[in-house]
């Protein structure tokens, strides 16, 4: 299935390239871009996110891969890392992870690693926030970052109750902002999505989308509130418990424009930025 975009991989920076997965949809876009990164044309790689067991995606990865050093993961969902370590173990090589669930071997991966292939370096940024083990990789030698899910190439990404943490998230768009304005990165090599060549513009909107819909939220509970009757009906003495109204009440304001099917996205994403607001004593 080919993207409405166009978008379908390719080659990119000095020596490395993304071989985009042949699973598309509401979630994925135009699937999982699995990246292939190496400092020479003809050298060694690293695999980053083989994504879903898909026989002929894993087999169209190694080819493009030749000798590959090792499998790291940007997170442990499943269109990311499903396809790991079959790939792992059809190349000859390990997992890194920061979720030790994910891993094959005993070496893991966190903020501060350094991962060396012939003077050529691979930097880990922790970005929890999407989800609590989504870590970033930098690649000072083409100032690019991937960003698996923190970051798309097209639209925003879903922070989904309950380990995706809204407030952590914010912090990792900070870090990544940090980066972008002191030029340490031009371009984002994002999970799903095409190339983004501009990093930093992109970045200025995700902050302020994520903003922008916090106030929408916290609207929506004011709205609601307006009413104590609909209000208690809804959320009982616990807004945030597992059987609260609240989240898909806001849905219906919030996301009314979008389509149904992508709601109960969004109310993970609601439920994500009401514990935000109200661990923070944000929502009046």
């Amino acid at each position: 299935m080919t993207s409405p975009a166009g978008w379908a991989g390719g080659s990119f920076g000095a020596a490395s390239a993304c071989v985009l997965a042949p699973n598309p949809g509401l979630m994925t876009l135009d699937g999982t871009n699995t990246w292939v990164l190496r400092g020479a044309p003809d050298g060694p790689s690293y695999v980053v996110d083989p994504g879903p067991l898909d026989e002929s995606h894993l087999a169209a990865v190694a080819e493009a891969a030749g000798e590959v050093r090792g499998v790291l993961l940007t997170h442990g969902h499943a269109d990311h890392s499903e396809g790991a370590r079959a790939f792992a173990e059809r190349v000859g090589c390990g997992v890194r992870a920061l979720d030790p669930a994910h891993r094959l071997g005993e070496e893991g991966l966190g903020e501060g690693d350094v991962v060396e292939l012939g003077g050529w370096e691979v930097r880990v940024v922790a970005t929890p926030g999407h989800t609590s083990d989504s870590l970033s990789f930098l690649l000072p030698a083409e100032g690019a970052v991937l960003t698996g899910d923190t970051v798309l190439g097209r639209g925003t990404t879903v922070v989904a109750h309950p380990d995706g943490r809204l407030g952590a998230y914010l912090d990792s768009l900070d870090r990544l902002h940090a980066l972008a304005a002191a030029h340490e990165v031009s371009a984002i090599w994002p999970g799903h999505g095409p190339v983004i060549p501009e990093a930093l513009p992109v970045l200025d909107y995700y902050v302020a989308h994520r903003r922008e819909r916090l106030e929408q939220v916290r609207e929506a509970v004011r709205e609601l509130r307006a009413d104590p009757a609909t209000y208690v009906s809804l959320t009982g003495p616990d807004p945030l418990a597992d059987d609260s109204g609240l989240p898909r009440a806001v849905v219906e304001i919030v996301y009314a424009d979008v389509d149904e099917v992508l709601w109960g996205a969004a109310e993970l994403s609601v439920r994500a930025q009401l514990t935000y607001l109200f661990s923070r004593g944000l929502v009046g």
